[in-house]
């Protein structure tokens, strides 16, 4: 077994290419929407509300997702969220021809996006296990986020140049490579058969919910990351942070969008040779304790390279514990609930994540960009600590759990 066997398996190999390809696409779009918005109103709040749009349809339509995603072929639904993207992407190409000067169009794009994005994480999530063999599950999930984070290294300052060319011409290339994903996705096979297939119901939306809450050391992984993200969105503010205070145009704002990425990808390159085996609870915690120093060193920097170097910091503790949480979802999880269990996990990420960032859009039109950055990395230490005084059995964990039968 190398460290890339899980690249053998042709069904695999073709999913994470076209995520890889799908997830340039929409950091570019990423950067150059919120750079579009600051640059069109000043307002940090805005930069909130692109969270909060995409975030209202997600919450709604999440559990409905899981559901399906236990219900329904994956490999359909994740091709299906590529193209509701695609669509995304040609409408946001439109608004930038026809010059359109209200903002509100791009929040609805955003809320479309959020609704794909609801269907889409647990689906992609779950279907991991039914494109390789149990024994490669965890270089899979290695190489699986190693190429999400390069996509997220490459997208941001790939968008921040495009954008100087104009918004345009970076609508027309997130077209480009989210068809292409599309394309790579139709044929792929997965091995997937329902053994009972429920109807759409609360008992089975809920069933996901419960299951979680019954694991403590699921539940407890979730929450921390739940709690720790929501107040340490430091990235949400960077076209604000970007403009304000360190004063550079949209390639630097590319730049810092990226260098979160670059430290998670160096860190999932290097699990993907050494991975974590042991005292698994307390590297987990460590990871989320980096993760809210490094925002506070971010929010205090006045200077360009400190302030990538400290954004470089929290993409490194951030993949330690997405790498672990990750794995301790996938192999605590029955595969006939997997992707319900995966919807309530992307309820905590995208709680933690599109919530996060309105939150702190709300913090920095109250407190200033900069101390709502440094107010927020010191929460995510407290909050931290409190959980692993909560949650004492993911603190003592030593070893990953049996995979279940």
């Amino acid at each position: 077994m190398t460290s890339l066997t899980a690249l053998r398996h042709k069904n695999f190999t073709l999913f994470v290419i076209a995520r890889f390809l799908a997830t340039v696409a929409l950091q570019i779009q990423s950067v150059a929407v919120g750079w579009q918005i600051y640059q069109q109103t000043g307002n940090p709040l805005d930069l909130g509300f692109i969270g909060l749009a995409q975030f209202l349809p997600f919450a709604s339509l999440i559990l409905i997702a899981g559901h399906y995603a236990d219900q329904w072929n994956r490999r359909s639904i994740v091709l299906s969220c590529f193209f509701v993207e695609l669509i995304c992407g040609l409408l946001l190409l439109f608004f930038a021809r026809e010059s359109l000067t209200s903002v509100v169009p791009v929040f609805a794009v955003m809320a479309l996006y959020g609704a794909a994005r609801a269907f889409m994480m647990p689906a992609s999530q779950a279907i991991l296990v039914n494109l390789v063999p149990s024994e490669s599950l965890a270089n899979a999930v290695a190489i699986n986020s190693s190429l999400y984070h390069i996509a997220v290294i490459a997208g941001p300052p790939l968008g921040g140049a495009l954008y100087l060319f104009g918004t345009e011409t970076v609508y027309s290339i997130v077209t480009v490579l989210l068809c292409i994903s599309v394309l790579l996705m139709l044929p792929i096979h997965v091995n997937f058969e329902v053994k009972n297939r429920e109807p759409l119901s609360l008992n089975a939306l809920f069933e996901g919910i419960r299951f979680v809450r019954s694991r403590p050391i699921i539940f407890g992984a979730l929450s921390l990351d739940l709690l720790a993200v929501l107040f340490g969105g430091a990235t949400a503010l960077l076209p604000a942070y970007a403009n304000d205070v360190l004063h550079v145009d949209s390639v630097g704002l590319g730049l810092l969008r990226g260098a979160p990425a670059l430290g998670a990808t160096v860190t999932a390159i290097i699990l993907s040779f050494f991975p974590i085996t042991r005292r698994v609870g307390l590297w987990m915690f460590s990871g989320v304790l980096i993760f809210g120093a490094a925002t506070v060193v971010f929010g205090a920097s006045t200077s360009f390279e400190l302030s990538l170097a400290a954004l470089f910091l929290i993409g490194t503790g951030d993949m330690v514990s997405v790498y672990i949480r990750h794995i301790l979802v996938q192999l605590e999880t029955p595969d006939d609930i997997r992707g319900r269990v995966s919807a309530v996990n992307s309820v905590f990420i995208g709680a933690s994540n599109e919530l996060g960032e309105f939150e702190s859009g709300m913090t920095a039109a109250l407190l200033g960009v900069v101390p709502a950055v440094i107010v927020g990395g010191s929460l995510t230490i407290g909050v931290t600590l409190i959980c692993m005084w909560a949650f004492p059995v993911l603190r003592k964990m030593n070893r990953f759990p049996a995979i279940p039968k």
